[in-house]
C-alpha cells in the first residue's frame, strides 16, 4: 500500500493547518501501519456493541419486553447515534479527531457499564444503549476521518474498505464474546467486556494517530451544523441516501438475527438438533461482512460504483422478503441462506462510504460524514422497531408467517433498488 500523504504539521497553536499547503511525513507513518492501527481501533471501540441484542432472547424473558419493547431498546443505540454524530462528526473540520475519538470512548464504557451494574428493565436498559450509541457516533465516522485525512485516490478507497470493514470485525467479537460470557458468567459481563475495549481504543487512536486534518478559525464559513454545502453536493447525495437504505436492512437484521436463530432452533426436529449455539451461528454470519465489504469495494473499482451497489441492493433485499419464511427448514439451510443474505447486505458497505468520500471536497468531509451518518443511523433506529412491531402485528416470534413479514419490511427498499436507478440513470 502507498505511503501516506498527510500527517500535516503544526502551524499554529490552534493545531490548524493552511488548506493546500499540507505537507507530507511520509516517512513516520505507512498506509498500511495507519490502516491497520485505525481498524484494530475500532474493533476495540465497539466490544459493548451488540453485547444487547446477542442476549436479547435472555434480556427479553427476563424481564417480560414485548417485540416492540426488545426493538426500541436496540432502536436507543442508533437514537444516541444520531443525537452526537451530527455534532462530534462536524467538529472533526475544526479539532483534533483524535480528541473527539477518545471522549466519545469514555462515554462508551461509562454506557456499557451502566448496562453491567443498573440494567433492569426497559428505562435502565434504554439509557444505556443511548450512550453506548452516542460513543459510536464519536469514533465511527471521526476514526474515518481521521484514516482518510492523510490518504488520497486509490489508497483513500481502499483504506476506507478496510476501516468499514472493521465495523464487521467489531460486531463479530460483539457478538462471539457477549454470548459465550452471557451463557457461563451471566449477561452482566458481557457488559464488562464492552467497557474495557472502548478505553483501550481511545488510547490506541491518541498515541498512535498522527493529528487529523482541519481548518484554520478564520476559513470556518459556515455555521458548525449548517449542511447546506453538503445537500447541494449532487455527487454525494445518492450515496447519502443509498447508505440510509443500506442501513435500513443491515441493523434491522443485525438486531434480531440471534432471536430468529433461537426460533429456527426451536422448529429443530428432536433427532437433527442445531449444532451450533444461536449466538456463535451469528459470530459466523457476521464475520463474513468484513470479506464481502472489501471484496465489493474491489469490484466497485473494477466494474463501477453504482453498478455494484445497486446489483447487491437488489439480491439483498429479495432474500430478505423471502428467508424470514424458511424458518423451519434444516438450520443449516436456514443458515447458508443468512450467510448469502449478509454477504450481499455487506457487498455495498465501502463501495457506498468510499465513494461519499472520494465525491466530497477535503475541507467538507466532517460535514458530509455527519450528514451521511446521521440520516444513514436514521433509518438504522427504525429498523429494529418495524421489525418488532410487523412482528406483534403478525402473530408474534413463534410465527413464521411473522418473521417472514419482518425480515420483508427490512428488506423492502432493495426490492425497489432497480427503480432507484432507472430513475438515477434517467438524471444522470
Amino acid at each position: 500500500m502507498p505511503t501516506v500523504t498527510g500527517a500535516w504539521r503544526k502551524r499554529s497553536r490552534n493545531c490548524c493547518a493552511t488548506p493546500g499547503r499540507f505537507e507530507v511525513t511520509a516517512r513516520k507513518h505507512s498506509a498500511t501501519r495507519l490502516t491497520f492501527t485505525m481498524c484494530a481501533a475500532e474493533a476495540l471501540s465497539m466490544t459493548g456493541f451488540a453485547a444487547y441484542t446477542t442476549l436479547l432472547p435472555q434480556l427479553q424473558r427476563e424481564w417480560g419486553l414485548s417485540n416492540s419493547e426488545a426493538g426500541a431498546i436496540s432502536g436507543f443505540l442508533f437514537a444516541g447515534y444520531m443525537v452526537s454524530v451530527p455534532v462530534l462528526t462536524s467538529l472533526t473540520d475544526r479539532v483534533d479527531s483524535r480528541r473527539i475519538y477518545l471522549a466519545a470512548c469514555v462515554i462508551g464504557s461509562i454506557g456499557a457499564a451502566v448496562f453491567a451494574l443498573f440494567g433492569q428493565g426497559f428505562w435502565s436498559a434504554a439509557l444505556a444503549q443511548f450512550l453506548i450509541g452516542a460513543a459510536l457516533g464519536g469514533t465511527y465516522m471521526p476514526g474515518l476521518k481521521a484514516l482518510t485525512d492523510h490518504l488520497e485516490g486509490p489508497a483513500q478507497s481502499r483504506a476506507t474498505a478496510f476501516y468499514t470493514a472493521s465495523f464487521g470485525i467489531g460486531s463479530t467479537i460483539s457478538i462471539l464474546v457477549a454470548g459465550k460470557l452471557g451463557a457461563t458468567l451471566g449477561w452482566p459481563w458481557a457488559f464488562w467486556f464492552g467497557a474495557v475495549g472502548p478505553v483501550l481504543a481511545g488510547l490506541v487512536v491518541t498515541f498512535a494517530v498522527p493529528m487529523g486534518r482541519m481548518r484554520p478559525r478564520e476559513q470556518h464559513t459556515t455555521a458548525l451544523l449548517d449542511f447546506r454545502p453538503v445537500l447541494r453536493n449532487r455527487k454525494t447525495l445518492p450515496y447519502i441516501i443509498g447508505y440510509a437504505a443500506h442501513n435500513y436492512e443491515l441493523f434491522g437484521q443485525r438486531t434480531w438475527m440471534v432471536a430468529f436463530l433461537v426460533f429456527c432452533a426451536a422448529l429443530q426436529p428432536e433427532h437433527a438438533p442445531m449444532a451450533i449455539s444461536a449466538a456463535t451461528l451469528a459470530a459466523m454470519i457476521n464475520v463474513l461482512g468484513p470479506v464481502f465489504s472489501i471484496s465489493g469495494n474491489e469490484l466497485a473499482i473494477r466494474f463501477g460504483r453504482q453498478r455494484i451497489i445497486f446489483l447487491f441492493m437488489t439480491l439483498s433485499g429479495v432474500i430478505a422478503c423471502l428467508i424470514g419464511y424458511t424458518a423451519a427448514w434444516p438450520w443449516y439451510i436456514v443458515v447458508l441462506m443468512m450467510m448469502v443474505h449478509y454477504g450481499a447486505m455487506l457487498g455495498d458497505s465501502a463501495a457506498l462510504t468510499s465513494g461519499a468520500v472520494a465525491s466530497t471536497p477535503p475541507e467538507m468531509r466532517g460535514a458530509m460524514m455527519a450528514v451521511y451518518s446521521f440520516l444513514g443511523f436514521s433509518t438504522a433506529f427504525l429498523a429494529p422497531l418495524v421489525f418488532g412491531m410487523t412482528l406483534d402485528l403478525a402473530g408474534g416470534n413463534q410465527s413464521i408467517a411473522a418473521w417472514g413479514l419482518a425480515f420483508a419490511s427490512i428488506g423492502i427498499f432493495g426490492v425497489f433498488a432497480p427503480v432507484a436507478r432507472w430513475w438515477y440513470l434517467r438524471r444522470a
